[in-house]
C-alpha cells in the first residue's frame, strides 16, 4: 500500500451534523475519560485506555496510516458533533491492496448513542471508501449487539454469516456475526 493512497483514503469527511477527520494522537486527551465507560465494552474485546499519554502514544504510531509492513492502510477517524466540536466517537477500517476493507469497526460514547450520529457517520465512510475504489467492506459485530447491526444495515452491509467462537470478551469465547458491503460494479456510491 502506498502512503499517497492511505492519506487519500483516510481523508477528512462531513455530514450535515458531523466532522469525521483523520484521528492524530491530539484526540486522545478528548477521548480518555469518556472511553472509560464500562457499557462501551459489553461486546467488544478492546478495554479502557490505561492513561491519556498511552492512548495518545497508540494513536501517534497510527499516524503513519500503515500497518509497519505496510501491506495494508489503516484508517482511523475521529467523529465531532459540528454543531459544538464535541467529540462523540470514532470509526476505523484496514484496507488491503486488493481493495477490501477488513474490520470496519466503530466505538461512540454513550453519552451520544440514540441520536443517528454512527450510522450517519458509518455511512459517509463507506460512501466515501467506495468512491476510492474499495470494492468490498467487511464487519463483525458480536452476537446481541443489535444496535451496532443496524448501524451496519443501515450502512448497506448484509449479514453473511455466524462466526463461533470468533471474539473473546472478559475471558469467554463470544460468536460474532459477519457484515459484508459489497461496492457496485461500476464503483459508484449507490446505496444507504
Amino acid at each position: 500500500m502506498r502512503a499517497d493512497r492511505a492519506a487519500a483514503l483516510n481523508a477528512a469527511l462531513a455530514t450535515a451534523r458531523l466532522t469525521i477527520e483523520p484521528m492524530t494522537g491530539d484526540h486522545a486527551d478528548g477521548f480518555f475519560a469518556p472511553l472509560q465507560n464500562a457499557a462501551i465494552y459489553a461486546y467488544i474485546s478492546s478495554t479502557p485506555p490505561e492513561s491519556a499519554a498511552a492512548l495518545r502514544a497508540r494513536w501517534e504510531r497510527l499516524a503513519t496510516r500503515l500497518a509497519p509492513d505496510g501491506s495494508t492502510a489503516w484508517l482511523n477517524w475521529a467523529v465531532r458533533r459540528t454543531v459544538d466540536g464535541a467529540l462523540v466517537g470514532r470509526i476505523d477500517a484496514e484496507v488491503d491492496d486488493h481493495n477490501v476493507a477488513l474490520n470496519v469497526g466503530y466505538v461512540f460514547l454513550p453519552a451520544h448513542w440514540g441520536h443517528g450520529y454512527a450510522s450517519e457517520a458509518v455511512r459517509a465512510v463507506v460512501t466515501h471508501l467506495v468512491a476510492c475504489g474499495v470494492v468490498r467492506l467487511i464487519a463483525t459485530v458480536t452476537v446481541g449487539n443489535d444496535a451496532s447491526c443496524r448501524v451496519l444495515e443501515k450502512a448497506g452491509f448484509t449479514c453473511t454469516r455466524i462466526l463461533p467462537g470468533n471474539d473473546t470478551i472478559r475471558g469467554m469465547l463470544c460468536d460474532d456475526i459477519e457484515y459484508v458491503r459489497e461496492a457496485p460494479p461500476d464503483g459508484s456510491s449507490t446505496g444507504p
